[in-house]
Order: structure tokens, then C-alpha cells, then sequence
């Protein structure tokens, strides 16, 4: 039977938009235990840089100033399907929502055959088009995400921010982004199961728009969240692989 001492106390925090960071190996240890992405950082330079196999793809990760627009930054170079690419995500954008967006990336099965629309998750959780604004605002209006510009030269732009705070985060993404990784962005916005978190490290600002639920869960849940993680990936990725289709064996002719 599990004891007091084997719980400890966790924050489960909503919406999930206002959580916090969380801890970046979230993101960071999948693509490189998982994925293979390599690592090339300097240990002596506090920043993360990890390229995907094919080194087309590069994560950044430069801690700076909360408010600065690109702590996180995805590149993709151009290819002869696709034009380049970029994501940034602040500071304060929990690592949740960018691990959507790098399952997704890395998903071995591909992107889908059809482009989703990245709006049509978030209209069916109740998000509408803010008052003076375009785009569309989560019910709570803490949360917005808008498309911008021009065919060609457009951007996705999403903004969490309340009015007695300035921006908490924004994320961006270049008009040139597969849809369906902006799409796995907005699916988790629209989730509503909250968030956990330590309890001490609750996150300062809008504390009256945000729910917070403390309870004692099981020790390994909590020490072993992002093993579990990488096991579910990890086996992602197998069960792409033994289900890959058989090349088609030369055609037989009927034999009289």
C-alpha cells in the first residue's frame, strides 16, 4: 500500500495556458533519446542546440530574458517540397504545447495526407472570434490565435495575455509551417485537463484567472513522468516501423 511518504504534492493548473515552462527536457530529451537528434552546444554556453538526423531541422533553446521572442526556435530548411520554415515560442509557454508541436514533427508515420485546419479544434472547444480582433479567443479570452499578412508572406500568431499583465507568451510561426504541426499546437490549447506542476513553483502572474488543485499523487508518477514519455514514443515509432507496408513482390501470372 503506498504511504504518505511515497506521495508528494503536485499543482494540476488551468487553463493549461497559464501553467509555466515546466521542465524543457520534456521536449528536449525525445528528440534526442528518441528521434536521434544530435547535440552540438557548447556545455560552457547556456543554450541547447540539436539537429535532427537528416540536418534539416535544428531546435534552439537560448534562455535570455522571459520577454524575449524566440527562446525556443524551429527551423526547417528548404527541401524540394516544401519551403523553409520557422516556430518560435517564449519563455513562459508551457512545455506542454511546444512538445505538440516536436510529436508531431517527429511523428514516423508522416504528416497527413490532408492538411487539418489548425482553427477547427479550438471552434469545436468553444473558441470564437475576439471583439476587435481577428482570429479566434479561447472562452476565457486569455489565450488568441490569429493568421496574419499575405498569402506568401503571412504569419500564425498565438498570444496569451491577460489585461492587468503584459504579454505572457506568444508563439510564432512563419505562414510557410505545415499545417498540421500548427494544428497539434492548437489541439493542445484546446485540452482541457489541466496541467501539473510543483506546488513552489506556481506561476506568479494571473493568479485570479487561473484554477489551481493540489493533491498528493504517487512519488513515481511524478520521478518517472518523462521516462513513461519517452517509452510511449519510443514505441510510437516501433509500432511505425512493423506495420510499414511490404514492397510489392514481382506479379504472378496464371499458370495453366
Amino acid at each position: 500500500m503506498t504511504g504518505v511518504s511515497d506521495a508528494v504534492e503536485q499543482a494540476f493548473i488551468a487553463p493549461r495556458s497559464l501553467a509555466g515552462i515546466g521542465d524543457p527536457g520534456w521536449i528536449t530529451q525525445p528528440l534526442h533519446r528518441v528521434s536521434g537528434w544530435s547535440y552540438g552546444h557548447d556545455p560552457l554556453i547556456p543554450r541547447v542546440l540539436l539537429t535532427s538526423p537528416d540536418q534539416l531541422t535544428q531546435l534552439r533553446l537560448t534562455p535570455g530574458d522571459p520577454d524575449d521572442p524566440d527562446w525556443w526556435t524551429i527551423r526547417q530548411a528548404r527541401t524540394a517540397d516544401h519551403p523553409a520554415w520557422a516556430a518560435t515560442f517564449q519563455a513562459r509557454t508551457p512545455v506542454e504545447i511546444i512538445a505538440a508541436f516536436t510529436d508531431a514533427l517527429t511523428d514516423p508515420s508522416g504528416a497527413p495526407t490532408a492538411s487539418p485546419d489548425p482553427f477547427t479544434t479550438l471552434q469545436d472547444a468553444g473558441w470564437e472570434p475576439p471583439r476587435h480582433f481577428g482570429g479566434l479567443a479561447a472562452p476565457d479570452g486569455i489565450t488568441r490565435i490569429e493568421r496574419l499578412g499575405n498569402p506568401g508572406s503571412d504569419l500564425w500568431h498565438i498570444e496569451t495575455a491577460v489585461i492587468r499583465d503584459p504579454t505572457i507568451w506568444r508563439a510564432v510561426f512563419t505562414g510557410t509551417t505545415p499545417l498540421h504541426l500548427i494544428a497539434a499546437v492548437t489541439r493542445a490549447l484546446a485540452d482541457p485537463a489541466p496541467l501539473m506542476r510543483d506546488p513552489r513553483r506556481i506561476p506568479g502572474w494571473a493568479r485570479d484567472r487561473m484554477t489551481v488543485h493540489t493533491r498528493h499523487i504517487p512519488a513515481t508518477d511524478v520521478a518517472f513522468a518523462l521516462e513513461r514519455r519517452i517509452s510511449a514514443l519510443t514505441e510510437r515509432h516501433h509500432h511505425v516501423a512493423n506495420v510499414a507496408p511490404t514492397p510489392p513482390g514481382p506479379a504472378r501470372g496464371r499458370t495453366r
